[in-house]
Parts: structure tokens; C-alpha cells; sequence
């Protein structure tokens, strides 16, 4: 005999849920049981759903979450309801959860019992022994619920839809305290316009919620006749709404009552032991979200309080370029950081002209208030500096003297208050609007990134020194390069890059393929790009409670100059300085020029070009005193593109081309240019001498550029 029979013949019923389908499979006896014919079936959970007593299902859903989080059997009284609405049966559900992965399935049985389930029609009647469990349950999903949310509002929502085992209550007040008046704070069940008369209440007045203020114990009141004999001045109040039973419990925070909650019932409820247990671990629970949430949106209102100070007005457009700039902080603690932006003024520009500007952005170490507090301070500074007319070097030496001396009062072990000395990355750059010209003193911090008019984004590296604060006599060396009209220079903080499980490297090429892929001059359109590839839409927004999941203070600053009437025949350059002191920089100049060639349709004339900027770098470092200024430059000629690459040094001494012989490890570099160059020339200059190279692109399909 097959067991389905042997359960069927003992009026037994077996199903199995399938938690990640949806699907509930129902042998004939338990389909007969939920009222279905009786026959073997397949359902959605909402189909099954509809045949359960609404606060039934509630229980179960918390009874099989306990079962699996503690690998034990789920069981539950549930109330079978007819179309109509009618409870037909009570069946007894004993499953046991199989879970796999994330999922699970429940496979168990249904059998039909006498005793009806607490909340029916009637006197309340708890059954112990499965209320307990299901209470359990429910305290156990209460906690999780109310611990997650993030504000009064949320905590109110998570407390309207809490269905408490065997007696729900259908109406709800959460009760606060503003001096000597009683407040609504919010409500559930009643119709808006309902509190009115409960709003600003004295605390003198003889109203439940008010004693259980004063005295911080809870009033529980079975019958309208306890509640009109006790509270007979507020009964009338209370009448209208024909409910059965309340309960009126004190929030407690700390051992100070900040309010009252209210549970209010229609049917009569007799608050047992268990009953009561119930509703003051819900009220606990309760007041401390509600702490939580006024404690966060005290932060958040102080946040963005901060912010709107802090934060720059871009102001007023200055004729000839677009700025648009982003400021994400960290979901942690207060949402304030060390990330900032600035743009500044700059004095000396011609009468009617553009005259220039400067950029500034950077990262103080922390994510606190002390770490606001002093970009708030270095701010300050650096405008002061900026105003003054400083060069970028003498802007950022000024900057780091102000913050190691600010630093003095902490000592290197962290005792002073706040922990010990912070510092501080920063890139600074003064814009000539007139030329494009950008000069560029960086300290600690990530390079620019220059985005080309054809979509080409190279990342521009920079000489730089020390962060702000370590070393009161560092120098900032200044790097030169020009933004042409239509191209966009973005700087941005550490946390643009890093966020996300990426390194800087990873971080960058993710950027570089946003910047690249971006259509279209709308610049603020592209910060609010960059801004949710990491976090998710709307993170970008200043002015709003903003996500836990962040890593890093995010700030992001873009400027771009008007393009020309000749967009499309504007070349592609780049320009870098090589020091004799940073050979190592010889590979960023490899770099440079494989993201200007990122399109190049030969790909053996690409690596020919990285093999020969290599060679002659290497000879100016080698065979003179001076440093190397590499010119790389792809333009569209009558049929193909043309790169030009030159490397320019301060010697007058020429080079000639050897024949080395075959184990030699120098002398190959003009005999390389003269094999892979399809011309390549010295020109002496003024003060030194220019070794360039050109290779031409095979016209591909599309004609010249594309």
C-alpha cells in the first residue's frame, strides 16, 4: 500500500512547498482538506494563500522561518476559509524545511482537528502549546523587522503590519512626549483626521496613555466596561471607534518612558501572562527603533546641514566652459567626510576675458566629524592662498605647512583628542580659459583624467608630492598640460575608483569605459553616470538619507571647455615630462601612448610605437643630465590617420645611429626607428633637439577617422 493511501485513510494529507518556485503540490486528502476537490494538484502560493485565514498565514510564514533558521519541524493551527470567507476547518501543518543554497522546500502533512484557532469569532482562547511556537516566531521576525528600519516613518509602517500570534490588534498608536503634552506620533487603523483629539493632550488628563506616561506601567483594559469605569472623562473619546479591548504599554528607552503604545482590538482579548509577555516585547522593541530612528534622522538632518555649508555653489556659468561636480558621503556613522571640491576665481584676468580658475579637490583622512572639521578648515585655506595669486606648488607647500601645524596638538599615538594627526591628498589646478592651459600640483592624490573630443580618455599622469600634513617643507612640482575646446577634464577622489572591491587600476578602467561610452556635452548628465555605476540611481543626490552600502566619501569634479566649429578635425595629443630622477615613469609613457592609440587598427605598428617612445626616452634619460618631454599626436590626414610622437631634451649633442653588435644591449634605438617608422627625423631646437617619428594608419573600411 502506497503511503499516500495509508495517510488518506487516516484523514492525513500531504503537501510539499517549494519556497523558490512558488509552487505548492497538493496530494488528494490535502487538497480535500483546504477545501479543493479531492484530488492530487499543483498551486501558486497565492492560490493556497487564499484559503488560509489571513492572520494565519502571517503565523506560519514566522513558524517556518524559525524552523529553518533552527533545522527544526514548523507546526501551526491554521483556519481553512471557504470562497465566501467562512472558516470551514482548522487543520494542524507539521512540515520540516529542506533547504538548499538560499531556498528551501517544506514537505509535511495537514490533518484536521477539533479545537478552533485563538481569534476566531468569540472569546479570545490561546492554545498554549502552538501559540507559544508561533510566538517565536513572530518576536523572532518583529526583532528583524524593526531593527532594519531606518526611520520613524519605516518603524511606524513595520509596526502597522506586525501580526501578533492568535489576537492581532486592528488599530494602532504610537504615543510621544513634548513637554508636559502627549503627541500622536502616528496611527494605524483609524481614519486620518482620527488623532485630532489626542494631539497635544496634557499629561495631567485622565487618559490611558497619559498615566502610562506618568507612571511608566501598562494599563490593560479586556472590556468597554473596565475602560469606562477606570477612564470614565475619555471614555467617549474612545467609544466611537467600537472597539472590544485595548492595551497600553510604555516605551521605554534607557530606563526614561518616552511614550505610549497602544493596541486596540475588536474582539475581546483577556491579555494572559503569554498575551502580556507579548506586548511588552513588542513595545521594547519598539521604543528602541524609534530611538534609532530619531538618533538617524538627527545625523541626517546635521549632515546635510554640513554639506549644504561645506559644499561649494558652483555659481554663476563663466562664458566659455561647463562645470558640474558630485559629493556621495559614506553611509557610515554621520554622513560627512574628508572628500571636497572647490572652484576658485582666481585674481588677474584680463577685463571682459575668461581669465582663469582654479579646481580643487581632495580627501582628509577619516570619515567623521573631525574629518569635516578639518576640510573645513584646509578649505578655507587654500582659498586664502588661491586669492592671494600663488602658483599651484606654493598653494599646495602653504596648505600642507597649515594642516602639519594644525596637527601639532595630536601626537603620533593618537592622544590627543580625536586620535592622532590626519593628513590629506589633494590635486590643485589652475585653468587658463583663455589658452586651456592646466597647471597641476598634486599631493598624494589620484591623477585627471582628460576625455578627448572623439571619446578617447587618457589618464593624465602627474608629478606630485607628499599628502597635506605629513612634512611641514615638502614640495609640489607643477605639471603642465592643455584642454582643448571640447574636451572634459574630470579629477575625483579615492572613492569614485576604489568603491566596490576594486583597486585603483581596476577602479580606473572601470571610469575610463563610463567616460568613454558617455554621449552627448551634458556634463551633469555624466556625473550623475559616474556616480550610480557605483552605488545604485539617485545615490548622486546630496540632499537625502543615502545608502549604508557605501565604502568611501565620494567627490567628483568635471569641467569642459566649449567645443570649436571643427570638432571632428580637432587631432588627439598628449604631453608628459619624464624626469631623470623618475625613470620609473617610463612606463606610464608606454601607457599613455597605447590609451591614445586604443582604436589603432594595426595592432603591430601600436606595439612598434610603444617599442620606439620606450627607446628614445631611455636614451635621453641615459646619454644627457636633462629630462624628457614626450609630444604624442594622432591627426586625420587625406586618407589615414597620422601618429607623431617626439621626445624633446635640453642636450645639443645629436644622435647617431650605431651598429652594435649582437649581444650589445644598447645602440638599437635608430636603427628600430629606421625599420618600424615610416619616417622618423633629429631637428635641433633652439636649447636641445627633437627626435620624432611617424607611422600612418592602413585607411581602414570607413575611410579616414572614422
Amino acid at each position: 500500500m502506497r503511503t499516500e493511501d495509508v495517510l488518506a485513510a487516516i484523514a492525513t494529507g500531504l503537501w510539499r512547498w517549494d519556497n523558490a518556485s512558488g509552487i505548492v503540490s497538493l496530494d488528494a486528502e490535502a487538497a480535500r482538506l483546504l477545501g479543493l476537490p479531492a484530488e492530487p494538484v499543483r498551486l501558486t502560493e497565492a492560490a493556497v494563500r487564499s484559503r488560509f485565514h489571513p492572520v494565519d498565514w502571517n503565523e506560519i510564514d514566522g513558524v517556518v522561518n524559525l524552523a529553518v533558521a533552527e533545522g527544526t519541524l514548523a507546526e501551526a493551527r491554521l483556519r481553512i476559509m471557504d470562497e465566501r470567507g467562512r472558516v470551514i476547518r482548522t487543520v494542524r501543518s507539521r512540515s520540516k524545511p529542506l533547504v538548499e543554497g538560499g531556498d528551501y522546500q517544506l514537505v509535511g502533512t495537514l490533518q484536521e482537528v477539533a479545537d478552533p484557532q485563538p481569534g476566531a469569532a468569540g472569546p479570545h482562547t490561546p492554545i498554549t502549546g502552538d501559540w507559544r511556537r508561533s510566538r517565536e516566531a513572530f518576536l523572532l521576525d518583529a526583532g528583524r523587522a524593526l531593527a532594519e528600519a531606518r526611520s520613524t516613518a519605516e518603524v511606524l509602517r513595520v509596526a502597522a503590519s506586525l501580526s501578533m500570534p492568535g489576537f492581532s490588534p486592528d488599530g494602532l498608536a504610537v504615543f510621544g512626549v513634548s513637554g508636559d503634552r502627549l503627541t500622536v506620533i502616528g496611527h494605524h487603523g483609524q481614519r486620518d483626521g482620527d488623532e485630532g483629539p489626542f494631539t497635544s493632550m496634557s499629561l495631567a488628563t485622565d487618559y490611558p496613555a497619559a498615566e502610562v506616561v506618568r507612571t511608566g506601567r501598562a494599563i490593560y483594559l479586556p472590556s468597554p466596561e473596565e475602560y469606562r469605569r477606570r477612564f470614565p472623562m475619555t471614555w467617549p473619546l474612545a467609544e466611537r471607534f467600537q472597539r472590544q479591548s485595548w492595551a497600553f504599554v510604555p516605551l521605554v528607552v534607557a530606563g526614561r518612558t518616552m511614550g505610549a503604545w497602544m493596541a486596540a482590538f475588536k474582539h475581546q482579548v483577556a491579555f494572559t501572562p503569554d498575551e502580556r509577555s507579548v506586548l511588552t516585547t513588542v513595545a521594547r522593541m519598539l521604543a528602541q527603533a524609534l530611538a534609532r530612528a530619531g538618533v538617524a534622522e538627527s545625523e541626517r538632518e546635521l549632515s546635510l546641514g554640513l554639506q549644504r555649508t561645506m559644499m561649494p555653489v558652483l555659481g554663476p556659468g563663466i562664458p566659455g566652459i561647463q562645470v558640474a561636480a558630485r559629493y556621495v558621503p559614506t553611509g557610515g556613522g554621520l554622513q560627512v567626510g574628508g572628500d571636497w571640491y572647490d572652484m576658485i576665481r582666481l585674481p588677474g584676468g584680463r577685463r571682459g576675458g575668461a581669465g582663469r580658475i582654479a579646481l580643487v579637490i581632495g580627501d582628509v583622512q577619516g570619515h567623521d566629524v573631525r574629518a569635516a572639521a578639518l576640510m573645513g578648515q584646509l578649505r578655507i585655506a587654500l582659498r586664502a592662498y588661491a586669492s592671494e595669486g600663488h602658483r599651484p606648488d606654493a598653494v599646495l607647500s602653504r596648505a600642507s605647512r597649515f594642516l602639519y601645524g594644525v596637527n601639532d596638538g595630536y601626537g603620533a599615538d593618537g592622544d590627543g583628542p580625536g586620535g592622532g594627526p590626519r593628513f590629506a591628498t589633494c590635486l590643485y589646478l589652475e585653468v587658463d580659459l583663455e589658452t586651456g592651459t592646466v597647471d597641476i600640483a598634486r599631493a598624494g592624490h589620484p591623477d585627471p583624467a582628460v576625455r578627448m573630443v572623439d571619446g578617447t580618455v587618457l589618464l593624465r599622469p602627474t608629478a606630485g608630492g607628499l599628502p597635506l600634513g605629513i612634512d611641514a617643507d615638502t614640495d609640489y612640482p607643477t605639471t603642465r598640460l592643455t584642454l582643448d575646446p571640447g574636451e572634459t577634464l574630470m579629477i575625483c577622489t579615492d572613492g569614485l575608483l576604489e568603491t566596490g572591491g576594486h583597486d585603483l587600476d581596476s577602479g580606473w578602467e572601470r571610469v575610463r569605459r563610463l567616460l568613454e561610452a558617455h554621449r552627448g556635452d551634458d556634463l551633469e548628465e555624466l556625473a550623475d553616470t559616474l556616480v550610480e555605476a557605483v552605488h545604485g540611481p539617485g545615490s548622486h543626490h546630496t540632499t537625502g538619507p543615502l545608502a549604508d552600502r557605501r565604502e568611501d566619501d565620494i567627490a567628483v569634479l568635471l569641467l569642459s571647455r566649449r567645443p570649436a566649429t571643427t570638432v571632428r578635425e580637432t587631432p588627439r595629443r598628449t604631453l608628459m615630462t619624464i624626469a631623470q630622477a623618475e625613470p620609473e615613469r617610463i612606463a606610464e609613457a608606454r601607457e599613455q601612448v597605447r590609451q591614445l592609440l586604443h582604436d589603432w587598427t594595426d595592432e603591430d605598428q601600436l606595439d612598434a610605437a610603444v617599442l620606439m617612445v620606450s627607446e628614445m626616452v631611455t636614451n635621453v634619460l641615459v646619454h644627457t643630465d636633462g629630462d624628457a618631454l614626450l609630444t604624442a599626436e594622432v591627426a586625420c590626414g587625406e586618407k589615414s590617420r597620422r601618429l607623431r610622437v617626439e621626445v624633446s631634451d635640453a642636450s645639443d649633442e645629436l644622435p647617431h645611429k650605431r651598429h652594435p653588435g649582437e649581444m650589445a644591449s644598447s645602440g638599437r634605438g635608430l636603427v628600430l626607428m629606421e625599420m618600424l617608422a615610416d619616417a622618423w627625423g633629429v631637428e635641433p631646437r633652439g636649447e636641445g633637439k627633437t627626435i620624432w617619428f611617424e607611422l600612418r594608419e592602413p585607411a581602414g573600411p570607413e575611410g579616414c577617422c572614422g
